[in-house]
């Protein structure tokens, strides 16, 4: 199978000088509130992962939507998650299965999910996506205004060294068993600058020249069998990144471990961090898709139901909005 290097692919997917115009104020205003020049909290909510482009739109339209009515008290930001990341084995993602099959035409993945992303930069929606394989960043490093490392790859080097060299933030999150180390030692890391091998634009093996990414910070995800989205919990994670001189703002995922993957229990996370409305919290995440909860991929896709996630299970998009006023509600009481 014949895959387009990435200058190849954004030749044949070009992004309209509108839309590269609203990425980078997208960008500005991300990396304003990380510094805290900007009041606003972000909020990264969308699906768990992308399996549908038609969901993913309708989702968009109505984020943007409630983007508008919500004014500039939240900054609202797709979740795209076109890969899915795995402890063990399952769907990967559109990006490596986007006939939902096993055919893992991933050339044609590579197609659907840039054209997905061009779409929702073209509508004017602000996008986030995990960088999960290194190899396909810079598929779509001019589309994102945020991107994320998992629980699984914060301790990865190249995924540091990656990182270092992308145009937004990204946010480390702490492991899987809540240990906040590797995800700090991440956000330093990525800070500075690095050489070194990895594959450039054309698709050849080169050495790769970082400047650093000043708005590499912490994502605090909770664990398996705790959270980590209470005042405690906070300010042990802001003492460690001052006692490695990495001090910056933190977001904090209400899904994961800190909803016991339960995504009704996402609104006890973002409760919390409301209520306490803690300077150093920069904003949260939720997963959330139009409709609740989740289903299994069958092999006939005919039995699939609209708008419901194959993965991780997610709230409505009634019950998000809900949570989103109450955000914004609070968010401009206390500035």
């Amino acid at each position: 199978m014949e895959i387009p290097s990435p200058v190849e692919l954004k030749k044949q997917q070009p992004l309209s000088k509108s839309a590269f115009a609203s990425i980078a104020n997208f960008r500005s205003l991300a990396s304003q509130i990380l510094l805290g020049k900007n009041k606003a909290l972000v909020a990264i909510v969308g699906p768990c992962s992308i399996h549908d482009p038609e969901s993913a739109l309708e989702y968009a339209e109505r984020l943007k939507k409630l983007s508008i009515d919500l004014g500039g008290h939240l900054f609202l930001i797709m979740r795209v998650f076109v890969e899915k990341s795995r402890t063990h084995l399952g769907w990967k993602g559109m990006l490596y299965d986007p006939y939902l099959d096993g055919t893992n035409d991933l050339a044609a993945g590579l197609r659907k999910s840039r054209r997905l992303f061009i779409e929702l930069a073209e509508m004017g929606v602000p996008t986030a996506m995990e960088l999960f394989d290194p190899l396909t960043a810079s598929y779509f490093d001019d589309l994102l205004s945020w991107g994320l490392i998992g629980a699984r790859t914060s301790g990865s080097p190249y995924h540091r060294q990656m990182a270092s060299g992308m145009p937004f933030p990204v946010g480390f999150k702490n492991d899987v068993h809540g240990g906040l180390d590797e995800a700090i030692l991440g956000v330093a890391t990525a800070r500075s600058p690095h050489v070194y091998l990895g594959v450039n634009g054309e698709g050849k093996v080169a050495a790769i020249e970082t400047e650093g990414n000043p708005f590499s910070h912490l994502v605090l995800r909770g664990a398996l069998h705790e959270t980590n989205f209470d005042p405690l919990s906070i300010a042990k994670a802001l003492h460690v990144l001052e006692k490695e001189k990495t001090s910056s703002r933190i977001l904090i995922d209400c899904s994961h471990g800190n909803s016991g993957k339960d995504p009704r229990r996402q609104s006890i996370a973002l409760e919390s961090i409301l209520e306490q409305a803690h300077p150093m919290v920069a904003g949260f995440m939720l997963e959330s898709h139009i409709h609740a909860g989740k289903q299994t991929l069958f092999k006939d896709l005919s039995l699939l139901d609209y708008g419901v996630s194959i993965t991780d299970p997610c709230l409505s998009w009634e019950e998000t909005e809900k949570l989103l006023q109450r955000s914004m509600s609070m968010s401009s009481v206390q500035n």
